[in-house]
């Protein structure tokens, strides 16, 4: 993808006494499943709830200390605009409060239903992926939920109970480079009032000379007290303030900047007319990031030395120092996966970061495939000679085969060695070796640990290996991993038009090391809990952060000893105690230390956690970050958040499966060419019943092991599964129809796209009845002249001036003017466009002998697919997923299959609750899918009648059906 855009959504009926929700962080996931649970389980977790109780306090205490603010602003409070759907908004307001580096983020929202019947009221939120959330409040009509953190184990126990009864939903969020969408949406009747709080903490990391606080902002609908107030204290002073116009000339002047000597005030108020689209628009035009960016007023050498609450924070970035010489080894993958736009952005990154390098620096190039080629056998000096010579090189490299990780690493490790025990590189300098990469291994040494050892084994103290992983295919923890076991880090590079930007600015922050061997060190009797204290290198525009607990009443005082160009050094700071400075700032966070202190230990504990050798140790590091979580109120991959009124009697759950590695073209993870795995292949999901469910929703849900992940396919006799991202659920179908007729399964005129897909019958009948398959799936892409058909037989690929045959006894792939083809050896075909679209066809064998099955195919497409307003076909019509409502849900002729009546498009249709096979996940045996099945061939469901998407051959475009865009309207 750009990422993976799929968001599954939560409704609520609100007709409660109180509720709880869970919210747990993995990777790279915010996820909400909300489930009711029955007044007598509550008795069984009062341990675990009553934190909230407390917290209900804290945060009506928080909301009465706005309220001298909210008089300010006059009866804006009560202005309302109505946007078109009755969905009335009061406010939108963020506050933030950053003290010393560490940032608390309020977001708050209140919106009215104005409406005669019941709405979906959304509250969407982008935070850093860096952040923990600590808390998010709702009030409902008079009625409010507050959090508190507890035991993910707990809730996951809450949630297996609450599924029995098969009264789950759901929500999930989408990625955005390094943010990630917190989201709910709650239905609730007309007339109601609803007020949503989110809180994050985050520390902000010094990069290139100045600290960046992000604030994505979002609203489509005009706002009428839209505010954002950044406040911000440094107790050492504050040197600059910015905040770039990232949202556009649209909003230039609207940002005010108040700054003195310690304290900032940034502020973002747009009004009706400058947050219109048009003159006359009643829609927004505000989207995108809004950055504040600062640095401190440094006067020491030694740093700040910041003593709060009975905590001290370390804060050393010394600046006016020559750089240390590098010798730096390049090491860029050139494998198939590497052509066209990742290999472009990458050359002309080193053109620059070549010309960068210092007239005493030394480097060299390796670029790898499944061979390893060295530019030069040895390090060479970057003079003017050197430098072309490298660039004409990496200008030449033509991307092909597989990926060969383990010996290019270890042929950089052995160039470095060889240089320093031949005295070719001086003592004081920094070695470096930086992989660029965007795949797994698939030549020579693949198993990922056996590498890590490998590179550990032959690494020496004195280098350092940092890990760039290109998009989204590469696996990017075992990069982390690599990196951080051997002094270095790893950063995700987002494969798209600033790639090329993102790799010199990762560059240019480590293209300046000024100290290396960094030790700062306190008192043993007088501090205890102390963070990473010793660090391999230091470099210019960075910072170094230490904190811990502080065990003595007297003065504290730190020692530091590093290494620099010329000389060692030996320095000292005297600590200086904050409570009462703070304590007389109005948005200061009091004690801030504290939760800068946890905050760093845990984020140092989850990377223990992620290189513990042994599972007794990962079990250790675990209890501790748990403990840290429970007592500094975090949602961590390890912890919850549950939310509840005061009454507690019901409660919600949300939990969060650990996102998967999202793969080529939004939805393929894959291996290189000899080891591809469809986009499924390592989902886990939260199963949902439909959001759109009434009171009466009784009926039981699928284990959660059972539930494949969220994709459309059709597969078999053909059963068309196709997943609704907003209902959060599947809709089913059959398609009976004659051998030989061509269905039209996906067309997109607007991007020349069409798959479509030709019935194949079974040797005989079965139970007397002829089952049908798809025996062929042919895309066409027109706009390229490109058109590709999969057999059971042999795939093959054609253009005017280019043809080729794969059989299904091979693995390989071709890339072809933005299209890119990988065949997995008797298992599956990927197609991807330009990064946008993918579709998996899957091969199913069966015994040749067989009496009366056949081989045949299938077809898996991710919700995620980026196609035009024009999109049609089978599937492809569901990418504009249509309102449907689902009630009257009773008892069905089978106990096992409850029936309901749909709403969908204008037609009431009957409806049962079944299960149907997905072999997404199992091949040869499949998984049941549970869905909501139409009968008689999709009728109602689908766009006219089956037969309007029979086309004449396989590379026919389909005429679609009429809508009745009335009946839509109605509904």
């Amino acid at each position: 993808m750009r990422h993976l855009n799929s968001f599954i959504c939560l409704l609520l009926a609100v007709q409660v006494q109180s509720f709880v929700f869970f919210v747990a962080e993995s990777d790279d996931v915010h996820d909400l499943t909300w489930n009711y649970l029955e007044d007598n389980d509550v008795g069984k977790f009062n341990s675990y709830i009553q934190p909230a109780t407390r917290l209900i306090s804290r945060y009506k205490r928080n909301i009465d200390s706005n309220e001298e603010e909210e008089e300010e602003d006059g009866k804006d409070d009560n202005w309302e605009v109505d946007t078109g759907d009755e969905i009335k908004i009061a406010y939108f307001k963020v506050e933030t409060r950053i003290t010393s580096r560490f940032a608390e983020t309020a977001v708050r929202r209140k919106v009215i239903n104005s409406a005669k019947t019941a709405k979906s009221i959304q509250f969407n939120v982008q935070i850093p992926k860096s952040a923990f959330i600590t808390n998010f409040t709702m009030n409902v009509n008079g009625i409010t939920f507050v959090g508190s953190v507890m035991e993910k184990t707990t809730a996951r126990n809450l949630y297996t109970q609450a599924r029995s009864r098969g009264k789950a939903a759901g929500i999930v969020r989408t990625n955005s480079y390094d943010m990630e969408t917190f989201k709910t949406e709650v239905h609730v009747p007309p007339g109601s009032i609803i007020e949503f709080e989110l809180h994050y903490q985050e520390m902000l990391y010094r990069k290139q000379g100045f600290y960046e606080y992000n604030l994505y902002l979002q609203s489509d609908k005009l706002v009428p007290q839209f505010k954002v107030d950044i406040y911000i204290f440094e107790p050492t002073g504050i040197s600059f303030v910015r905040s770039p116009d990232f949202l556009g000339d649209h909003f230039k002047g609207v940002t005010k900047i108040t700054h003195s000597k310690q304290k900032a005030h940034v502020s973002f108020k747009p009004n009706f007319q400058q947050q219109r689209k048009c003159e006359n628009c009643t829609s927004s035009i505000i989207d995108g990031n809004f950055v504040v960016t600062y640095d401190v007023a440094r006067e020491n050498i030694a740093g700040e030395l910041q003593l709060s609450d009975g905590y001290f924070v370390h804060f050393f970035a010394p600046n006016d120092m020559s750089p240390l010489n590098k010798n730096i080894i390049f090491v860029i993958d050139v494998s198939g996966s590497m052509w066209g736009l990742k290999m472009k952005q990458t050359v002309q990154a080193m053109q620059t970061i070549l010309d960068d390098l210092g007239a005493e620096d030394y480097f060299g190039i390796i670029d790898f495939n499944h061979n390893v080629r060295c530019w030069r056998e040895e390090l060479v000096p970057s003079d003017s000679v050197y430098i072309s010579e490298a660039k004409k090189y990496i200008q030449d490299i033509q991307p092909n085969g597989g990926t060969n990780i383990n010996e290019a690493l270890l042929r950089a490790i052995y160039i470095l060695s060889e240089a320093m025990d031949n005295g070719l590189i001086n003592a004081q300098s920094v070695s470096m070796i930086i992989l660029v990469s965007d795949g797994d291994p698939t030549v020579g040494e693949i198993k990922l640990s056996a590498i890590q050892k490998n590179v550990k084994k032959k690494m020496r103290e004195e280098f350092s290996l940092f890990s760039l992983g290109i998009g989204f295919d590469v696996d990017y923890d075992f990069l982390e991993r690599i990196a951080l076991e051997n002094r270095g880090i790893a950063q995700r590079i987002y494969a798209n038009q600033d790639a090329s930007q993102q790799l010199k600015n990762f560059y240019n922050q480590v293209a300046s090391p000024l100290l290396k061997k960094i030790v700062i060190n306190y008192p043993e009797d007088g501090v205890s809990g102390v963070t990473q204290n010793s660090f391999d290198k230091f470099f210019r525009g960075s910072e170094l952060v230490v904190a811990g607990k502080v065990e003595t009443d007297g003065a504290l005082q730190s020692f530091i000893t590093a290494s620099s160009v010329m000389v060692d050094l030996s320095l000292t700071v005297d600590g200086s105690d904050l409570d009462d400075i703070l304590a007389k700032q109005k948005h200061a966070l009091p004690g801030f230390a504290r939760q800068l202190w946890a905050y760093i230990t845990i984020r140092q504990l989850l990377a223990e956690r992620s290189l513990a050798s042994s599972a007794a140790k990962k079990r250790t590091v675990t209890q501790k970050i748990l403990g840290l979580a429970l007592q500094h109120q975090f949602v961590t991959p390890m912890t919850a958040l549950l939310v509840e009124s005061e009454k507690g009697n019901e409660r919600m759950l949300a939990d969060s499966p650990r996102d998967s590695r999202q793969g080529c073209c939004s939805g393929l993870t894959h291996q290189g060419s000899s080891s591809i795995k469809p986009f499924w292949a390592q989902s886990t999901v939260t199963p949902t019943l439909p959001n759109q469910r009434g009171p009466e929703m009784e009926s039981a849900a699928p284990p959660l092991e059972s539930i494949p992940p969220h994709i459309t396919s059709v597969d078999g006799d053909p059963h068309f599964i196709i997943h609704l991202p907003k209902m959060n659920d599947n809709i089913c179908f059959n398609v009976d129809t004659k051998p030989g007729t061509i269905l039209n399964l996906v067309s997109d005129p607007d991007l020349g796209v069409v798959v479509n897909g030709q019935v194949i019958a079974a040797k005989k009948e079965n139970n007397k009845k002829l089952n049908t398959y798809f025996g062929t799936i042919a895309t066409y892409f027109k706009n390229y002249n490109i058109y590709i058909e999969v057999t059971t037989e042999k795939i093959s690929v054609m253009s005017r001036n280019y043809s080729h045959l794969f059989s299904w006894t091979e693995s390989g792939n071709i890339t072809k003017n933005g299209l890119t083809l990988f065949v997995k050896k008797d298992q599956h075909v990927t197609v991807c466009m330009n990064e946008q679209i993918t579709f998996v066809v899957m091969l199913h064998r069966v015994w040749k002998k067989h009496p009366v099955n056949v081989d045949f195919l299938g077809l898996y497409t991710p919700s995620s697919n980026m196609f035009s307003p024009s999109i049609h076909g089978l599937i492809g019509q569901f990418s504009n997923e249509p309102f449907i409502y689902i009630y009257n849900i009773h008892p069905g002729k089978d106990p096992q299959k409850p029936e309901a009546t749909m709403e969908v498009k204008g037609n009431k249709l009957e409806v049962t609750r079944g299960w149907q096979k997905h072999y997404g996940t199992d091949p040869v045996n499949g998984t049941d899918v549970y869905c909501w099945f139409v009968h008689n061939n999709g009728k109602g469901i689908i766009d006219g009648h089956f037969m309007d998407y029979v086309v004449p051959s396989l590379n026919s475009f389909p005429t679609p059906p009429k809508i009745d865009y009335n009946n839509l309207k109605k509904l």
